[in-house]
């Protein structure tokens, strides 16, 4: 009896370890999937991505929007090129639908008064924000930019940033580099943003 109870063990442990290995490839496949670096915006250099890391970046994770998006359930990826145009993608799976509705309206109302926090934080500092309105892919998708212009030292950057969700799932879009508004590839963000989007299924 012993000898069977224990090949009894033995068999479940080993069904148990077959049906953890079968379930890995599908867990890992429902991921959200991320930006590959060309579908960033059109460079003058090419676009390179680091590998997708767990968690959000340094510093609260997002400009304008920081310590909004949670650590738990996120995953982010960053862009560069040569001439330090930059971005990242952050996305994170809320636990309900209803909580990523409300770390949507979070994020876009940081995004809406980025501006004059930033100039109340520092008096130098010349700085804009703008809404480019809804795009419709899933659950939508909302589009800001910022606009900054440092009087001491004299550079001026621009940055544009996105929203969207599908689902319980939520993705923070932001792309940067010196300059204003004018030199911005704003369509070229919006077709960004709706891949972005497409590929939280």
């Amino acid at each position: 009896m012993n000898k069977l109870r224990t090949a009894l063990a033995t068999g479940a442990a080993a069904a148990l370890g077959l049906a953890a290995l079968a379930a890995a490839p599908a867990q890992a496949a429902a991921q959200p999937a991320f930006l590959a670096a060309s579908q960033m915006p059109p460079s003058s250099t090419p676009w390179t991505a680091t590998r997708v890391f767990t968690g959000v970046p340094e510093n609260g994770g997002a400009l304008c929007a920081p310590y909004k998006i949670p650590a738990q359930n996120s995953r982010y990826r960053e862009f560069s090129t040569e001439l330090d145009t930059n971005g990242v993608q952050i996305t994170t799976v809320a636990r309900t639908e209803a909580d990523a509705v409300k770390l949507v309206d979070t994020l876009r109302k940081a995004l809406a008064g980025c501006g004059p926090l930033l100039e109340r934080q520092n008096p130098g500092l010349h700085a804009v924000s703008a809404y480019h309105g809804k795009l419709a892919v899933e659950e939508g998708a909302w589009v800001y930019s910022l606009d900054t212009a440092d009087r001491e030292i004299g550079n001026t950057d621009i940055h544009l940033f996105a929203v969207g969700r599908d689902g319980r799932t939520v993705t923070y879009v932001r792309w940067g580099q010196m300059g204003d508004l004018r030199d911005a590839p704003l369509a070229a963000f919006r077709t960004t943003v709706k891949t972005a989007v497409n590929k939280l299924r």
